[in-house]
């Protein structure tokens, strides 16, 4: 195994290990965030970010540093658009302050995974057919002006594709469960609410925080 690889195998098992750390550890126990404790873990997490940033710069050199620090902003801006998003939609569930925590962090570990899916898909189909980059390009930019058009961020849960799907076929109940995403009702296994809000934000994310 190669020098490299063992450096995305280590970088991986860090974020992976990081990610368990916050969920079982330091978020065991379902609260309610206040403000000082959630500026705490923003400033902890922006300053891993810069460290690595400064790794990578020492590392691969200035112009790896850059195009890290460029991305990195970028996508720290789109998060910042989300948390509106991430609020409507918790205010229209009426989602329980305590129990808000673990749906952002199992909605946003669903995009790493489903991004990580679409990169390795988005490789192969380029490499097999490269005329595919204009129709990709074609997307982002329609993707570009209807986000430039739009006067007011929008949310309607009800109106979302998958959720409207998923009640269909799965019966939801009508009170939370603690933080439980199903329950067994009658012998049968029904959703909660909750569980269709972490739909609604996997689908409604533009980028990660």
């Amino acid at each position: 195994m190669t020098h490299e690889q063992w450096l995305w195998i280590g970088f991986n098992a860090f974020i992976v290990g990081m990610l368990v750390l916050d969920l079982v550890v330091f978020h065991k126990n379902p609260h309610e965030v206040k403000f000082k404790e959630a500026a705490g873990w923003s400033l902890f997490w922006i300053s891993l970010a810069l460290v690595f940033n400064a790794g990578l710069w020492f590392v691969r050199g200035q112009q790896a540093g850059l195009e890290f620090l460029t991305g990195y902003l970028i996508e720290k801006s789109l998060s910042v658009d989300n948390l509106f998003v991430f609020l409507l939609v918790f205010s229209y569930f009426g989602v329980p302050a305590k129990h808000q925590h673990g749906v952002l962090f199992w909605g946003i570990l669903g995009a790493l995974v489903l991004r990580f899916c679409f990169i390795i898909v988005g490789i192969e189909l380029l490499e097999r057919f490269h005329w595919l980059i204009y129709l990709f390009g074609a997307v982002l930019i329609v993707s570009g002006v209807k986000l430039w058009q739009e006067k007011e961020k929008k949310v309607e849960p009800e109106k979302n594709p998958l959720v409207r799907l998923f009640r269909r076929f799965v019966p939801v109940t009508p009170d939370y469960h603690e933080g439980r995403f199903f329950v067994r009702q009658a012998g049968r296994l029904a959703a909660t609410p909750l569980f269709v809000v972490l739909l609604v934000v996997e689908t409604t994310q533009t980028g990660p925080r």
